[in-house]
């Protein structure tokens, strides 16, 4: 998807040089790749990862996703990409909460899958840092469903098809 965000241009630059690693290796699909994107390399580095909210949130502004209530994913790659973009929206104004959906809920505790403030009736984004299948997305969206979230978009950082 194109859309234009001043912050674009840099935010890639950067990904390439911290998170692009050059070599055979076996995705999380399953799928074997003759390179790897290290996303962490970039949302947790002090320059990236304001640009990762600021590229986030203009996305979905661009494409009529402005009203949300809170974002995140499955952990742990979305984790820090929706805390770049809890902070972008509070330095917009915005009020946008974050979570973290576990793959499975805990067994212990308060045994809930979705961590964070209550998602239940509201309108949500699912982030994730990398996509190869989507399957990370598609397993937050259906825990999101379960605790009564209403799932209005999915943004991902990298998108290996493109």
């Amino acid at each position: 998807m194109t859309f234009s965000s001043p912050s674009k241009p840099r935010l890639v630059e950067l990904v390439k040089e911290l998170a692009v690693v050059h070599g055979r290796v076996t995705l999380s699909s399953g799928l074997e790749a003759d390179y790897y994107v290290d996303l962490r390399r970039a949302t947790l580095h002090h320059e990236a990862a304001p640009l990762i909210g600021q590229v986030i949130l203009d996305l979905l502004d661009e494409n009529g996703v402005a009203d949300f209530d809170a974002i995140g994913g499955l952990t742990m790659g979305a984790d820090p990409v929706a805390t770049a973009v809890l902070h972008q929206g509070a330095a917009r104004g915005r009020a946008i909460d974050a979570f973290v959906v576990r793959k499975a809920a805990k067994a212990h505790g308060m045994g809930r899958q979705v961590e964070g403030p209550d998602v239940a009736g509201r309108k949500v984004v699912v982030v994730e840092d990398t996509s190869t299948t989507g399957g990370s997305p598609l397993t937050a969206a259906e825990a999101l469903k379960a605790a009564g979230a209403i799932v209005v978009a999915v943004a991902t950082v990298v998108d290996r098809d493109t």
